[in-house]
This record gives structure tokens, C-alpha cells and sequence, in this order.
């Protein structure tokens, strides 16, 4: 069974369900998903979703976080909140004979969180400790330097985490404001499954949802990649070159040739040692142990992104290498050998990807919340099976904006 989209009404609004019934296993999985109120949320504030989502974690003001969390493990209850750049998300799993109880603790959560100065000094001082560390994981350093070239004046040059000092001025008002302002009703989808019937869930939720307020729904902004071409070192004490690249990519989520993108990607350098940038810069050259490149497309932002690793020596030589093999990409396309193997691996994977339930609901949610038809993945593999090299290649040549690389160099 498949996961489908129904409705449940509260507060005069019809919320949005993204379900699927399954009792292979004696489950129940619940994500109340907020629409635009990740930490493209943050504004001056970076780091602001990723603390109250901390804070959430925390249990209630009432028990506090061991005793909170002692009453969801004495039941094996998991119930954890988490943030993306455009949803918050919090998600609650247990086992059915358990998952009436599962849904009390929710709303005991939903009604008194955790909101004192104990508490966010605790997360703050732990986050805080998390990104020291993190000052010498040039991977971090050379990924967020990037998205400071890429996304400049936007929510996305921000690392979710935020930095050390915009935590420390982060107050417990702003958490309490953030979660009431974003965690309201219209931005809500419920994505839900298990060994329970619609009707139980119908019967059981509106409890919990009647907790969370009406507010403002706020229309997703949509971020555009820098195009102009920048490059950025950082000198470290390190025993290699972190090299990380992106640039521009024009599409958005609902374009109808997203499926070519897909296969695009593939065999430019998501494919592993099948890649042109695996096979050109390791296997050929042996200058990096791995090589990555792949397409993002989202509903708020698509880029271009990749990365690689090397000898101190080889930086210069790498970096050049990845603007000419981008470069001749464009210019001249795949073969059909390339096309091919793409196909085959793109449709033989696919029943990999529908294994779980996390997955189907995974996969209906993001469909449904980027306006696409819950069947789009079948529409995808057939579209996928009939491409043309010909086609394929005209589309590369079209998307020219991927040669306008910015590079985040972390070297010695």
C-alpha cells in the first residue's frame, strides 16, 4: 500500500495528511512538518530554529529533560524535533499498543516546553562547545566558506548550527517568539503511518493539534545562487586540500525536465567511480581519493555543488581540473555508453527506495509539498527509460550557469 494524501479539520482549517496504513510491523510514526520555519526562519539570528528545535528536546518545563525523556523510554517512545532549511520538523514513533500514551506526552511537550534559562544555557553552552570543535573540521570550514560565496545576503550563507556569536546573544524570549510564530497550524502538514487506521488517527490527533495556534502563513522565498565566480582560501594547519565548489543552477522543483537534471548529475559526479569527475580526477590521475558533484533542487533555491580532497601540492592543478571537465561537460555532452549505465542504475535502484515506511511517507510528503503528483517517481522512471542522448545533451548545453564556478579552498 502506498502512501495517499487526506484531510483532517481543527481551527476551521483543513490540515493536510500525508498517510499510509501498514501493519507489517505493530508501529506508529507521526511528523508534524512545518512548512517555511527552518532557519531560513533565523534572520538576524543564526542558529535561532536549530536552538528551539534543542529546546524541544528538552521536555517539558513541568518534569524537565531527565524525567521527560525517563517517561518516553519506559515506554519506548522516541519523540525528537529537528530542523531543515525551509521545515521543522517533530517527529514521534512508538509501538501501537503504545502510541495513545505516545500522543499525551506530545501534548504535554506542545503545551509547557521547556522554556527556562537552565535549559538554554545548557543547549547554548553545548552548541557553543560543538562549533569550537568544529573549527578544525575543514570539511565544515570549506562547505560553509562556500555557501558564504554562493548565498551571500541570503538565510542559506548561515550554517544551521549558527556561529559562536550569534548563539551567545540568542535569549530564551527569542526561542519562545520563534517557536510561536513558526510552529502554528498553517504551516502544518502531518505525515503519519503505521498499524493504525485513518479513522484512529482522526479519532486521536485533533488532541494535540488544537494545542498549536493560528498565525500568519508566510510565502517561501525563493534564494538564486551567486553567479559570479569567486574563489575563497582559508589557511589552516592541515595535511591536505579541502576543495569545495558550486555555482548557479536554474530550475525549480516543478520543472518537467527535473528528470534529465537527475541523470545529468548522475554521470557528471553522483555516480561513484562511474562518474566523469571520479573517473578524470582519481582513477585517471589519481589527485584526489574522491571526487563529488551533484544537483540540488529544491523548492526555495537549486545549485550545482561538489568537493574533493587532495595533496597540498595538487590544489591548483585540481581546481583547474574540475573547471575544465565542468567546462567540457557543457560543451560537448555525454555518450551514449554514459546514458546507459545511468538508466540502468536510476531504474534498477529504485525499489531500494521504497523498502520502508519511513521511506514511502518520506517520499509522498516531499512530493506533496512540492506540488507534485503522488505517482511522480513512476512518471520519473518512464520519462528516465525513453530520454535520447540527443535530448539529454541539448539540456546539458542549456544549462551553462553550472561552469560559473565559485571555489572554498581550506589549505596549508
Amino acid at each position: 500500500m502506498s502512501a495517499t494524501i487526506k484531510h483532517i479539520q481543527t481551527n476551521n482549517l483543513d490540515i493536510p495528511v500525508v498517510f499510509e496504513e501498514n501493519s507489517t510491523l505493530p508501529t506508529f510514526n507521526l511528523q508534524l512538518v512545518f512548512k517555511n520555519a527552518g532557519y531560513i526562519q533565523d534572520n538576524d539570528k543564526s542558529g535561532l530554529a536549530n536552538l528551539s528545535a534543542k529546546l524541544l528536546n528538552e521536555g517539558t518545563k513541568a518534569l524537565g529533560s531527565v524525567k521527560f525523556a525517563q517517561k518516553l523510554e519506559n515506554q519506548a517512545i522516541s519523540l525528537h524535533a529537528s530542523n531543515g532549511f525551509e521545515t521543522f520538523v517533530i517527529e514521534l514513533s512508538s509501538l501501537k499498543s503504545e502510541y495513545k500514551t505516545a500522543l499525551k506526552l506530545l501534548e504535554e511537550l506542545l503545551k509547557d516546553p521547556n522554556y527556562s534559562k537552565q535549559s538554554i544555557e545548557k543547549i547554548k553552552t553545548t552548541l557553543i562547545g560543538g562549533l569550537k570543535r568544529k573549527e578544525n573540521d575543514f570539511d565544515y570550514v570549506a562547505r560553509n566558506n562556500l555557501n558564504r560565496l554562493l548565498f551571500q545576503g541570503t538565510p542559506l550563507e548561515n550554517p544551521s548550527s549558527g556561529t559562536i556569536e550569534s548563539l551567545a546573544n540568542i535569549e530564551l524570549k527569542d526561542v519562545k517568539k520563534f517557536i510561536e510564530k513558526n510552529l502554528i497550524l498553517e504551516n502544518l502538514i502531518v505525515v503519519a503511518g503505521g498499524d493504525i487506521t485513518f479513522e484512529e488517527l482522526t479519532k486521536n490527533i485533533p488532541s494535540v493539534l488544537k494545542i498549536l495556534p493560528n498565525g500568519k502563513k508566510k510565502s517561501l522565498t525563493t534564494i538564486q545562487a551567486n553567479a559570479n565566480a569567486q574563489v575563497k582560501e582559508e589557511i589552516k594547519e592541515t595535511q591536505q586540500a579541502y576543495i569545495y565548489f558550486g555555482s548557479p543552477f536554474y530550475m525549480d522543483a516543478q520543472d518537467e525536465n527535473t528528470y534529465i537534471a537527475k541523470v545529468a548529475s548522475f554521470i557528471l559526479g553522483g555516480s561513484g567511480f562511474g562518474s566523469r569527475l571520479m573517473e578524470e580526477i582519481r582513477v585517471k590521475r589519481g589527485l584526489a581519493y574522491s571526487a563529488y558533484g551533484s544537483v540540488a533542487i529544491n523548492k526555495s533555491h537549486s545549485s550545482f555543488t561538489g568537493y574533493l580532497q587532495t595533496k597540498l601540492e595538487s590544489a591548483q592543478e585540481a581546481q583547474e581540473l574540475v573547471q575544465s571537465l565542468i567546462a567540457q561537460f557543457v560543451k560537448t555532452g555525454v555518450t551514449q555508453k554514459e546514458l546507459e549505465s545511468a538508466k540502468k542504475f536510476l531504474m534498477g535502484s529504485e525499489p531500494l527506495r521504497t523498502e520502508t515506511l519511513s521511506q514511502r511517507l518520506n517520499r509522498a510528503f516531499t512530493y506533496y509539498y512540492r506540488g507534485l503528483e503522488p505517482n511522480f517517481a513512476q512518471l520519473e522512471l518512464e520519462k528516465i527509460e525513453k530520454l535520447e542522448l540527443d535530448e539529454l545533451n541539448a539540456f546539458i548545453k542549456s544549462h551553462d550557469e553550472i561552469t560559473h564556478l565559485s571555489f572554498s579552498i581550506v589549505r596549508k
